[in-house]
């Protein structure tokens, strides 16, 4: 096990009801800026239920956050909290309206020309407004982290920081506020986060015992609860079990004293940004394919995840295979796609894609994957 530091400052409120906590969480003489995306929030009852919890607290509204948060979008809601000096940020919605409110978290106070330049890694991160969330969406484990992922259309990039600033003070998570859902955003969400759960644990070995129970913990109860929801989506444990999931995939603890491979990750924000698919369906089309290029390299940890995970009881290379198999069979059973000719992308734009990447960068948890292996994963994709 490698050396580690593990500090998780968010105070996290769970359950049925808790939304109506808000107003006991926030600073009430704080100017607060509720953000928010297209409005799904005033059809599903939680505004209501934020704006009951607020009584008597000022607070101001800005809404349009998109899935995917984009740098322009946010820029507005910066130039609307300056204006009133907000001092206060609550994000109401999935990881793309926190992840979103934590970056304007960091350029609304921002001294330099351009807030992108926090994104770009050019600028450091020197004070943050805090910011607390009611989280609708289990997915990206960002009520419960330090970080956020935001979209240039103009530049065309998609990139995430990472700073200990950014962690909410609180968050609310409700499962009930998941009910109204769209299948599509289910199955994201459980896409999501099955894939920040194994790219935390299947890289090799490290003599991380715990952290691979607690991942592998995640990935059966997926197993178990997924098919649960779309039969009964009003089935209140079953929300709670995968919002509870989620958080736990990505809140810091899995990744204490071993490594992670975020190859699909990283390779999938290019195929957000040039095609416009969903993050969650990036990756169920690159992971299968990391999988089977990084074989050699992941075996063991891919014969134990056969292993543990799915039951499979076969020769270490039948394991492995098999295991790959039922991760595709895993995400088609919950409604998702996984070939780039599902979503119509073609071999020949791979050099586009490609051209993302520099020479010199290398990818996967041993940073062996260079710009060849990342054309043999899209070979892959098919």
């Amino acid at each position: 096990m490698r050396n580690f530091t593990y500090h998780n400052p968010v105070k996290l409120v769970f359950g049925k009801g808790s939304i109506a906590e808000l107003g006991s969480l926030v600073p009430r003489d704080a100017a607060i800026l509720m953000t928010y995306g297209g409005g799904s929030i005033k059809k599903n009852g939680v505004y209501d239920q934020v704006k009951a919890a607020l009584k008597g607290i000022h607070w101001l509204e800005f809404s349009g956050i998109e899935p995917n948060p984009q740098y322009d979008t946010l820029m507005k809601g910066v130039e609307l909290a300056r204006k009133n000096k907000i001092d206060f940020l609550l994000a109401v919605g999935g990881g793309s309206v926190l992840d979103g409110t934590k970056f304007m978290s960091a350029a609304i106070p921002f001294k330099g020309p351009e807030p992108w330049d926090i994104m770009e890694g050019k600028a450091s991160i020197d004070v943050a407004l805090p910011v607390g969330c009611v989280m609708t969406l289990p997915a990206t484990g960002s009520e419960m982290n330090r970080f956020a992922v935001v979209s240039r259309d103009a530049t065309h990039q998609k990139l995430a920081i990472n700073n200990e600033k950014l962690a909410p003070r609180f968050s609310i998570l409700d499962p009930e506020t998941a009910y109204s859902l769209p299948d599509r955003q289910v199955t994201n969400g459980i896409v999501d986060t099955w894939m920040h759960a194994v790219e935390q644990y299947l890289t090799y070995p490290l003599d991380t015992p715990l952290q691979d129970r607690q991942a592998e913990a995640i990935l059966q109860t997926l197993l178990e609860e997924a098919p649960k929801v779309f039969k009964n989506p009003r089935d209140y444990n079953v929300r709670a079990n995968l919002m509870w999931c989620a958080t736990h995939a990505l809140n810091g603890l899995l990744a204490c004293g071993g490594i992670s491979d975020w190859t699909s990750h990283r390779l999938g924000y290019e195929l957000t940004v040039l095609y416009g698919i969903d993050h969650a369906q990036s990756l169920a089309i690159l992971f299968p394919a990391v999988l089977r290029h990084e074989k050699a390299n992941k075996i063991e940890k891919l014969v134990q995840y056969g292993r543990r995970v799915f039951g499979i009881q076969d020769t270490p290379e039948r394991t492995a295979d098999l295991a790959i198999a039922k991760t595709v069979e895993f995400f088609r059973s919950v409604g998702m796609k996984t070939r780039l000719a599902d979503y119509g992308i073609p071999a020949s734009d791979f050099d586009k894609i490609l051209g993302k990447f520099k020479p010199a960068d290398r990818l996967g948890e041993r940073r062996t994957i260079d710009k060849q292996g990342i054309l043999e994963i899209l070979q892959l994709c098919d």
